[in-house]
């Protein structure tokens, strides 16, 4: 049997991270087992645009190289793979079960069902619909129809069974059917509903293994019954652990009110900050799709997706007790689902970070320089087409980066070397502690401005032995001056190494800005 796994999103507009976290163990457990992966739009909005919002949904896929073998754009022979485009098979699946028995026209009203349910409420029993329409006899259900009586389709639960299902991550799960409504399958327009619907999708799909949030989980008793009405085999349940708000138990919510809340979180503000000090730089402002619990996010800001991939693969899986780092082949290699936990797995921004910083780590600077150009020209800090002397020097600066460099948009916060002289501003506390409390700051930068200037070599090393030499021949130490030469060169108190940070410049900058700031002392 191949192993046919899905994922069916809503055309949105944007990509929920959990929700991506939950595409992901599809896709692994499809591509561990030689399987295929289905990617299946629910647009039932008719009202949305379709084409429009489903972009930055298949965008999030391609960004984390994320493959489908059937769907949107790859075609398949189970097309249409849009459930706005399947209506004839939810009309052909509701008809079997009503001719079958297996199904109902439902001609009560509204109403009447409300005060069905609101009476079992009173009686402090659960809710079972009064099954009035079965007593009418053909002719009348026939009369009902075609005049166009309100109604609703219900299947027919048997209840006098149980259904259950043996779960690969909750085990064995039973349910009572006398404790179960006949659930509405199909609207009187004939639309279907969400559980109907999608047994039938997965029925016609063939998918061999639904894994989807635990918050399904209730569904199912229904769809299984609907499988097993319809004549299809049951597929494989897994029910995996939703994705936690940062430092609690509560699913990961992408609603105003609860992403203000995450803003204060310990866990998740670093995040925050990122997308605060990054986007507007970029032209871009954080808002709906723009946040830490979007996927877009973290292409915006310069994360990696094998960082984001590691980071997703361990919300509610791990190899063992002690691996942190996972790529991606990895993961897919020993993915099961037997090890994927049943709590609540928290989105945590330091661990994210962590992963990210240790994926970044692998990269050459060449292919660190490729990631950080493009946020350089969308600051406008180097212009597009990018000169060959631009590339050099941003390779030079990330060479002094070193492992400064967590994420590609980090390039942006030393504009430093991007400015003009007289644009480049001072960190005004530590200007004054380096600079203006210091009655010695001014004398020694003046005096070393002079062997600044005098520099055969601005190279690194060169400068370094020049420094060095000069504060052992004045008898003070190097700290007396070298906290000073850094803020009045580069307008902050730390950066890349010193001589660096001088060689970078070159000679006429450095110079421009010493003399600046000692104007300001």
């Amino acid at each position: 049997m191949t192993v046919r796994t899905r994922f069916a999103p809503s055309p949105t507009g944007y990509m929920h991270i959990g929700g991506m976290r939950t595409a992901l163990f599809n896709w692994l457990w499809a591509r561990h087992n030689g399987g295929e992966f289905i990617l299946r739009i629910d647009d039932t909005d008719q009202e949305r645009n379709v084409e429009e919002a489903l972009t930055p949904i298949l965008h999030a896929f391609r960004w984390l190289g994320l493959d489908w073998d059937e769907g949107p754009e790859v075609g398949g022979p189970h097309a249409p793979y849009f459930q706005s485009k399947r209506g004839h098979l939810y009309r052909q699946a509701v008809e079997t079960l009503l001719v079958s028995g297996k199904a109902y026209y439902d001609f009560d009203p509204p109403e009447v069902t409300q005060s069905d349910r609101e009476a079992a409420e009173k009686e402090k029993r659960p809710f079972l619909n009064i099954r009035r329409s079965l007593d009418l006899s053909d002719t009348e259900r026939e009369q009902f129809l075609a005049e166009g009586r309100p109604h609703v389709v219900r299947l027919l639960v048997n209840r006098e069974a149980k259904v259950s299902i043996d779960d690969h991550i909750r085990g064995h799960v039973e349910w009572d059917c006398g404790l179960i409504a006949d659930p509405v399958i199909c609207r009187g327009d004939g639309s279907p509903l969400y559980n109907f619907a999608t047994v039938v999708d997965d029925a016609q799909l063939e998918i061999t293994h639904v894994i989807r949030a635990e918050e399904h989980l209730t569904n199912t008793a229904v769809q299984a019954m609907l499988f097993d009405a319809l004549g299809h085999e049951r597929p494989g349940f897994a029910h995996i652990p939703f994705v936690a708000a940062p430092g609690s138990k509560e699913k990961l919510s992408k609603r105003v009110k609860k992403l203000e809340k995450y803003r204060k979180s310990p866990q998740f503000k670093k995040l925050f900050d990122i997308a605060d000090d990054v986007l507007p730089k970029i032209g871009l402002e954080p808002g709906e799709s723009m946040n830490p619990v979007m996927v877009a996010y973290y292409e915006a800001v310069g994360f990696l997706p094998a960082g984001v991939l590691n980071g997703l693969s361990r919300l509610g899986w791990s190899f063992d007790d002690k691996t942190e780092n996972m790529s991606l082949e990895f993961v897919t290699e020993h993915f099961t689902l037997g090890r994927v936990v049943k709590a609540p797995a928290g989105l945590d921004s330091d661990k994210l970070l962590a992963y990210q910083e240790h994926w970044m780590g692998e990269l050459s600077t060449e292919e660190k320089v490729d990631g950080c150009l493009p946020y350089l020209v969308k600051a406008k800090y180097i212009c597009d087409p990018i000169d060959a002397a631009d590339v050099r020097f941003v390779s030079h600066l990330v060479e002094a980066l070193g492992e400064r460099l967590k994420l590609f948009s980090d390039i942006l916060q030393y504009d430093e070397y991007f400015v003009s002289d007289a644009d480049m501003t001072f960190d005004e506390k530590a200007f004054e502690k380096r600079l203006r409390k210091p009655e010695e700051a001014g004398p020694l930068l003046r005096e070393f401005r002079q062997q600044l200037a005098a520099a055969d070599s601005f190279d690194a090393d060169a400068l370094d032995v020049l420094l060095h030499q000069w504060v052992e021949a004045k008898g003070i130490k190097i700290g007396k001056v070298i906290h000073a030469l850094r803020v009045a060169t580069t307008g902050k108190p730390t950066g890349p190494g010193m001589f660096d940070c001088l060689a970078l410049l070159g000679k006429d900058r450095c110079l421009a800005r010493i003399d600046r700031a000692i104007e300001l002392i």
